[in-house]
């Protein structure tokens, strides 16, 4: 049954040396999150060159509040590849299965209410924002029709999961580099053809996400292993949707308000003006890079830990944790440094104001420096959620990255002396400092704890021979 073609896109996780094959895993989620960030700063950069500065502040605006909309669903594709690794480690085709159709059929649902209700709340929470009145108008057009094209969103990300949990990172990196450049060449002819400004933009970006949600579905059907999909399977099993959101809600409730940290951050940022705001999006355009690169190591880490615990091999669930921090730390210190080193140069790609550029530069040397502390945090946070493990890593991740930094923003960053755009970034690495270490003590007491319970389950099987 099994088929040669898809089979080779897999990795086994369960077997061998794990080095290798996690940078096999790693190396394509880095590329297309990569992609993905450079899709998104042809939107900035096409808008800036060949619109206004208020078009560039109005897509840029955005992004805070969109990642705040979208963070619960992209939570949800964590569940279902938590799920997917687990069952398929152990070869159980019908669960297998059921997890693959519930995750198209929610993420088609979610997508269509999503899209729904970010369309009318868009300018509600734009003004609540503050956001300014000669960038509010495009700022709800962009971000209107980008959540038209929510339900395909979903579906790329949800069956981009699937496809994830069985090791296949290389298709979904064919599929965003094909979107891609699609979406670069609508970008191009809606803006200067069509001079349809911030909505040419954020329709160039939806009718490329149908493109790559349309391939990997097609991925999934062509198939011939357990986690094939077909339209008359379509539907949602109550068990399989517990289990997902069991897994799945914790983590979009912590990407949630690990944004609401953020907007409340860009709120501040705000009250330094326009051309503040021009500097810091760009600084955070170029953070992405070096966050997506460490971010295919917390992947990485959920997959191959939630595998190796489903067979119960503890020490390789531990290897996995060694392995993925000593990588992301390397990652995120070289990159890191690098965009720190070069940001003058790099932020000037996006806007010339030397205003701008400054804030820009201020954010990049105190964040990217230190960014692989936030790397550690997220790859420790993955091999707890691996292990099954949902609320607790959330609970931690609100209290010490969220409320830790809400709470120095009301106290320390009021204080006459300390009310810089300085002192705002530099809370980032204290508080991930601080969620690090918290996280390293509860993967700890886990870990026992399962090896500990294990061992139990070994005996009594024992007594029963």
């Amino acid at each position: 049954m099994h088929s040669h073609g898809t089979k080779k896109y897999e990795i086994d996780m369960t077997h061998g040396p794990l080095t290798g094959k996690i940078l096999l895993f790693s190396v394509p989620l880095m590329l297309s999150g990569i992609l993905q960030l450079l899709f998104n700063a042809a939107d900035i950069i096409v808008v800036g060159q060949f619109a206004s500065s208020y078009s560039v502040a109005a897509v840029g605006s955005t992004v805070s509040l969109i990642n705040l909309l979208v963070s619960v669903f992209m939570g949800l594709s964590v569940g279902v590849n938590v799920l997917v690794a687990h069952y398929y480690a152990v070869k159980n085709a019908k669960d297998v299965s059921d997890t693959v159709h519930t995750s198209v059929a929610i993420s088609l649902l979610f997508g269509i209410v999503l899209g729904v209700f970010g369309f009318f709340i868009a300018r509600p929470l734009l003004i609540w924002m503050g956001s300014p009145d000669e960038v509010i108008g495009l700022s709800t057009l962009y971000m209107r029709v980008y959540f038209v094209g929510m339900p395909v969103n979903l579906l790329y990300n949800m069956a981009g999961a699937v496809l994830r949990a069985v090791g296949d990172t290389r298709r979904p990196l064919y599929y965003l580099t094909v979107a891609g450049i699609v979406n670069v060449i609508m970008n191009l002819v809606f803006v200067i053809v069509f001079r349809m400004d911030v909505a040419g933009v954020a329709l160039a970006t939806i009718l490329s996400q149908a493109l790559s949600a349309f391939l990997v579905m097609r991925a999934l059907m062509r198939t011939e292993e357990l986690y094939r999909f077909e339209w008359k399977k379509l539907s949602v099993s109550k068990q399989k949707l517990r289990r997902i959101l069991h897994i799945g809600l914790p983590a979009g409730l912590q990407g949630t308000v690990f944004s609401v940290s953020n907007v409340l951050i860009q709120t501040q940022v705000n009250s330094f003006g326009a051309l503040a705001m021009a500097g810091n999006a760009a600084a955070q355009n170029l953070e992405g890079f070096v966050y997506i690169a460490m971010n295919a190591l917390y992947q990485a880490c959920v997959t191959f830990t939630s595998q190796n615990y489903s067979v119960l091999d503890f020490r390789r669930v531990r290897a996995v944790l060694l392995n993925c921090l000593a990588i992301v730390t390397a990652v995120g210190v070289v990159t890191g440094n690098l965009v720190s080193f070069f940001g003058p140069q790099l932020v000037r790609i996006y806007t010339a104001e030397p205003d701008a550029v400054a804030v820009g530069v201020t954010r990049l040397s105190v964040i990217c420096a230190l960014y692989f502390i936030c790397g550690i945090m997220d790859t420790i946070c993955g091999s707890i959620r691996g292990l099954g493990s949902a609320v607790l890593p959330m609970i931690v991740s609100i209290l010490g990255a969220c409320g830790l930094r809400i709470l120095l923003i009301w106290t320390v960053f009021r204080i006459p002396a300390y009310h810089s755009l300085g002192t705002l970034y530099a809370l980032y690495p204290v508080t991930w400092t601080v969620t690090a270490i918290v996280h390293l003590i509860c993967f700890l007491v886990l870990y026992q704890k399962a090896v500990r319970h294990t061992d139990r389950l070994r005996a009594r099987q024992n007594e029963q021979w």
